[in-house]
Order: structure tokens, then C-alpha cells, then sequence
């Protein structure tokens, strides 16, 4: 027997409730003012990749749709980050941010320094997305349900604790909270309506457990480089590096 829809959202919320990255120590330690410099440097670099690799991952995800409809619904994501005449869009209001922080935002762009965790896990939700089935490549952007507490809870806990807090290099996320509520509207539907089998239900927690997994990985690797043990990779990003002249004299 299938579970009813109420049963099978209620289960991909709780995925979220256990295993989201707000979780994670390392928000805890950036939202509570407690990170260095060079610890939001490092975080600012890393979740660049991810940023970059988003519109990738959803370009992907169109070229495989066959429905005119949800291509049109799914192509605002990439203008969301890539920008339009009109909208600057995420990316570039993300350099913002490395730029308020210090950073060179060539540097940040070129994304020299990435741990290589956050790579290996950044380019495996894209070949996730590009290989696995429609309904789990939807299922795994469904983190969005849980994103707008934690961009809320960003905001407040950056601009109390730090410097470089303002609109301007906070507007990445005052934008997400716009635009993520309308782009799981759309995925949310999606699943719901056709995980119609416990078999494509499983899968789809699956796909979104796996995403939670992604999240949470970039996180424990910013932790184990650059709070404890403190141990960086090499090629990996290194206190001094990259740093906008006006902060390097």
C-alpha cells in the first residue's frame, strides 16, 4: 500500500527536521559570531563552488525534461543565480559578499582554494541530477523546503556579530528568501504528484537524504580545515591568500 501524500510530505519534512546542515556546529559557530576572519573567508570560497555549480546542476536537470511547461517553471533558478538584464542575481551578489569580507572577488571566482571535499561533493549532486531519474533529481532540490529559517536566522546572526554585515553584502540571501518559497513550490508539487508508488516515495527521500548529505559534508570539511583540527589540504585555500588589496597593504 502507498502511503497517502499528507504521510509522504510529512516524511521529507522530517528528513529535513534530523538532517538539514542547520545543524551543523559550524553554523552554530558562524551565526553566533564566533568565526574568525579567515574561518568566514573560508566559508564564503568554498560555498562559492556551490553557488557555481547550481546553475550547472539545473541546465542539466532542463536538458532532460521533455515538458515545455516545467522547463519554463525551472528556468527562473538559473536566471535566479546567473542574473538577467534586470536582476544582478545570486553569483554576482555572492562576490559581493567575498568582496565585504576581504576577499579578492576574481579569486573567489576563479575558485582556487575549494577544499577538495567540497569539490567531490558539489560535482556529485551534479552528475546526481544529470544521471538519476526526473522524480530524484526534483526530490534532491527539495532541500529548499528548510532553506528560508536558515537564510532568516543568517542574516540576524551576521549583521548582530560582524563588520562586513550590511544589505548590500547580505543581499544574497534576503534575495533567497524571495526566491527559494517559489522554487519548491514547484518541486514540492512535483514529487508530491508523482511519487505515486512506496517505491518512487523511497526513492524519493532517498534523493533528498543524499542532498542533506552533500550540505552537511561541505560543512565537516570547513570544520576539519579551519576550526579543528585546523588541518588544510593541500591546494586547499590558506589564511593571507586571495585577499582584495585594499585589505592585503
Amino acid at each position: 500500500m502507498t502511503p497517502s501524500r499528507e504521510t509522504f510530505e510529512a516524511r521529507l519534512r522530517q528528513i529535513g527536521a534530523e538532517r538539514y546542515h542547520d545543524l551543523h556546529p559550524f553554523h552554530d559557530l558562524l551565526h553566533g559570531g564566533g568565526c574568525s576572519p579567515d574561518q568566514v573567508r573560508a566559508w564564503v570560497i568554498n560555498r562559492y563552488y556551490y553557488q557555481h555549480s547550481i546553475p550547472m546542476k539545473d541546465a542539466a536537470f532542463m536538458s532532460r525534461v521533455e515538458e515545455p511547461a516545467l522547463r519554463r517553471a525551472w528556468r527562473s533558478r538559473i536566471e535566479d543565480h546567473d542574473g538577467t538584464d534586470g536582476n544582478e542575481g545570486g553569483i554576482r551578489r555572492w562576490l559581493r559578499l567575498a568582496e565585504a569580507v576581504g576577499l579578492d572577488p576574481a579569486y573567489v571566482a576563479s575558485r582556487k582554494g575549494v577544499l577538495p571535499a567540497t569539490r567531490f561533493a558539489v560535482d556529485a549532486y551534479v552528475r546526481f541530477v544529470r544521471e538519476k531519474t526526473l522524480l530524484e533529481a526534483v526530490a534532491a532540490s527539495l532541500t529548499e523546503l528548510f532553506a528560508p529559517k536558515i537564510h532568516a536566522n543568517r542574516i540576524e546572526g551576521l549583521l548582530k556579530n560582524y563588520e562586513f554585515a550590511d544589505d548590500s553584502s547580505l543581499s544574497y540571501f534576503r534575495n533567497r528568501l524571495k526566491e527559494a518559497p517559489k522554487d519548491v513550490a514547484i518541486g514540492q508539487y512535483r514529487v508530491l504528484d508523482h511519487a505515486d508508488t512506496a517505491e518512487k516515495q523511497d526513492a524519493a527521500a532517498a534523493a533528498l537524504e543524499f542532498k542533506t548529505d552533500v550540505l552537511w559534508s561541505q560543512l565537516d570539511a570547513l570544520w576539519g580545515a579551519y576550526v579543528a583540527p585546523a588541518r588544510i589540504p593541500p591546494g586547499a585555500w590558506r589564511p593571507g591568500e586571495g585577499l582584495a588589496l585594499r585589505r592585503a597593504s
